[in-house]
């Protein structure tokens, strides 16, 4: 048991120093996972109000879909990702393979279910009087779509959180279409899995340990938000 005791010790000397490795893992998780959220809020909410809000023909077979999707294993998004991507793909004259931004194109297809289920099911439990009590005040589409949306804001937080959680903690598509390249498209998860595969316990344990004050800086903030 020594040597996890010296992993953490060697970690907080790496943290302390700033190791160059450690900081550019971090700047590229973070990147990734700035752009990919963007994304998927920008896309998710407006699609889960939707899915939620109206009332229309295949709306069950969409939201079965999109619950399905809930459980999609990150390996088969970056396959599918990488075979866009790749040259052969009809996206490869792009140059995004094993790239910042193609990380980012995973972790958004990974991201957006969740954002887009979990907004849908927060509308579900929604007074069903608000609406009829907006539209008795005068209100229009606009002020429709923007208070009710107000009213589940919280909701939206807990399904940022909750996709921003597996963005930041999946190995495979990062692995896939980054190619965990140092200096380059290497993350805080790729970058744990190989210096643990080196027996490098201490740079595995401090990459740890700033995943753990990422997620606990944002939690810190929604709780701040919330209140």
């Amino acid at each position: 048991m020594d040597f996890i005791a010296h992993g953490f010790y060697r970690a907080l000397i790496l943290l302390i120093t700033g190791d160059p490795q450690t900081l550019s893992a971090v700047s590229t998780t973070v990147q990734a996972a700035l752009l990919s959220m963007t994304i998927s809020l920008m896309v998710g909410v407006p699609v889960g109000f939707c899915l939620g809000y109206f009332e229309f023909r295949g709306r069950k077979t969409l939201r079965t879909i999109v619950d399905t999707l809930l459980a999609l294993p990150t390996v088969f998004i970056g396959l599918l990702v990488y075979a866009f991507l790749s040259n052969r793909g009809p996206l490869g004259g792009l140059g995004l393979l094993f790239t910042i931004p193609a990380i980012s194109i995973g972790q958004t297809f990974l991201a957006l279910p969740v954002i887009i289920a979990l907004t849908a099911s927060a509308l579900d439990n929604l007074d069903q009087g608000l609406r009829l009590t907006l539209v008795s005040l005068g209100a229009d589409r606009r002020q429709l779509f923007f208070t009710t949306l107000k009213e589940v804001r919280f909701a939206i937080v807990v399904a940022a959180m909750t996709a921003m959680g597996r963005v930041m903690t999946e190995v495979g598509i990062s692995m896939m279409v980054g190619g965990n390249i140092k200096w380059h498209t290497r993350t805080i998860t790729t970058a744990i899995a190989l210096e643990t595969g080196k027996g490098m316990f201490a740079e595995g344990i401090a990459l740890g340990v700033v995943l753990l004050a990422i997620a606990l800086v944002v939690n810190v903030t929604v709780s701040i938000f919330r209140r």
